[in-house]
């Protein structure tokens, strides 16, 4: 049985859920593109799906509407997929568990992919109705756009006719956003020394757990906690009390989430043990404190391993991994001075890990963003300076240009009118953060005017993720009365 089928719009929902059955994580995308190249073909519409997955649909004007403007409707078909500890969901295999709560659709243990699955259900829904006026649409689904824009970077956009686009990938109904940051993403290679470990050695697990995390374009202004920065600042202070080596570290799940959990495995002698519990257990208090208005469930624990790798990092090796990690920049870096509240330089380490082959490395990725690009070339260069000084190197990757504001924009114009006639409000024209399409894709239609817009999403990136319904039928409502308009 659906558990969305009494949902209205029913065919967005229907389409959502539809969705939502088809495992789409960033990288994980051949079964989703497959069903949007189906559902063309099944419709007779022209349809592209090229090498990277991005899917073309177009459908051609309704009668009456043949000479108005064609128009791209666009959104990205990937999703940032994360679990709660213990969920026995497979992201790369799996349906997500759908429910719905009151005026919420959330999925139970997991990410609801709501940005940007509404996108695509919006999409589908208008592509499958016969009874829905609109002029030429241009519907472009692309991938991997939460990993670095990189179907919008590949997609090849010369056969579109269209010079407007309505970028569906906005998670607050009421606002209009008409530009955002450019960013990049940055590997940091630290290598690692191995070394035996003394058999009058115990280990312990640190773990930093239970923070609210959240989208690090959206959230990132809220000075929510870091694991992983959170991690190495408390393993930086135990190395001020106590010698210890590290075995294992890892942290985070995606590099554009800001990460809720990360751990250190480390080892120290037997007769240190208590001393180290008491030193976390220290630490601990003084960070909660620290973070008490911010983040009400930080926990940060120690606990004994059952098992433990014959090899540590050695003493060097422990140092710089804890230094790099402490004094490694992470969160807003500059406050724009044209726009108030505007975030305009940040970076987020998001993920960390530890590769224990042949080649040992500790490798932290980081997503960077600013608003100038002159500014996120700068924080490219402060990251590539600290890691060298840490012995290491960078790997720099998925680099997406800004979106500028254009002051003549008649679709904004429309939109701000349609708005008021439709709700009898003022919609709020604002500037983000955080990534979009739009940017890629003005750079490959020159004097494409864009405005994105949504329904309400709240959490996105985290186990805590809702979609609103209602909001959902509202921005649905306007939608189909901006495509109504000749």
């Amino acid at each position: 049985m659906s558990v969305l089928e009494n949902l209205e719009p029913k065919n967005v929902f229907h389409y959502f859920e539809e969705i939502c059955q088809i495992p789409h994580g960033s990288g994980n995308l051949d079964r989703i593109s497959g069903y949007l190249e189906q559902f063309a073909k099944d419709r007779g519409l022209f349809h592209i799906r090229d090498k990277a997955n991005n899917v073309i649909i177009v459908k051609e004007a309704t009668t009456d509407y043949e000479n108005t403007e064609p128009v791209i409707l666009q959104g990205h078909m990937d999703m940032v997929a994360v679990k709660t500890p213990g969920c026995d969901i497979d992201l790369q295999k799996d349906a997500l568990r759908l429910k719905t709560e009151g005026d919420f659709v959330f999925a139970e243990g997991t990410s609801l992919g709501g940005d940007d699955g509404i996108a695509v259900a919006y999409i589908l829904a208008l592509l499958d109705s016969d009874d829905i006026p609109h002029p030429r649409i241009e519907a472009v689904i692309t991938t991997d756009e939460e990993v670095g824009m990189d179907g919008a970077v590949a997609i090849d956009l010369s056969m579109l006719t269209a010079k407007r686009m309505l970028n569906i990938d906005s998670e607050e109904e009421g606002i209009l956003l008409t530009s955002c940051a450019g960013g990049l993403r940055t590997d940091c290679h630290l290598p690692v020394t191995g070394t035996d470990r003394p058999a009058d050695t115990v280990c312990l697990q640190l773990t930093v757990s239970g923070l609210m995390g959240g989208h690090s374009g959206t959230e990132i202004n809220k000075e929510r906690g870091n694991a992983i920065k959170l991690l190495g600042v408390t393993l930086q202070q135990l190395l001020g009390r106590l010698e210890l080596n590290i075995v294992d570290i890892a942290g985070g799940e995606k590099d554009n989430a800001i990460p809720i959990a990360a751990h250190a495995v480390v080892c120290v002698k037997k007769d240190q043990q208590k001393m180290l519990e008491a030193e976390a257990a220290r630490i601990a208090e003084e960070t909660k404190k620290e973070y008490q208005s911010k983040e009400k469930n930080l926990c940060i624990s120690i606990a004994s391993c059952d098992a433990c790798e014959e090899q540590m990092f050695d003493n060097e090796s422990t140092g710089r991994i804890a230094g790099f990690l402490t004094t490694m920049p992470n969160g807003v870096m500059a406050m724009s001075a044209d726009i108030e509240g505007l975030v305009e330089t940040s970076l987020n380490a998001g993920v960390m890990r530890y590769a224990c082959g042949a080649k040992k490395e500790v490798v932290v990725s980081l997503a960077v963003r600013s608003a100038i690009e002159t500014a996120k070339e700068k924080l490219k260069l402060q990251l590539d300076t600290l890691t060298k000084v840490f012995g290491g190197y960078t790997e720099a990757y998925g680099d997406y240009p800004g979106w500028q504001y254009n002051p003549d924009s008649k679709l904004r114009a429309d939109m701000i009118r349609i708005y008021q006639e439709l709700f009898g409000k003022e919609v709020r024209v604002e500037a983000l953060h955080a990534g979009l399409e739009c940017g890629v894709m003005i750079s490959k239609i020159p004097g494409l005017d864009c405005v994105s817009f949504g329904p309400d999403i709240f959490d996105i990136h985290t186990t805590e993720e809702r979609l609103s319904i209602s909001s959902t039928a509202r921005m649905w409502d306007y939608l189909l009365e901006i495509l109504k308009q000749k």
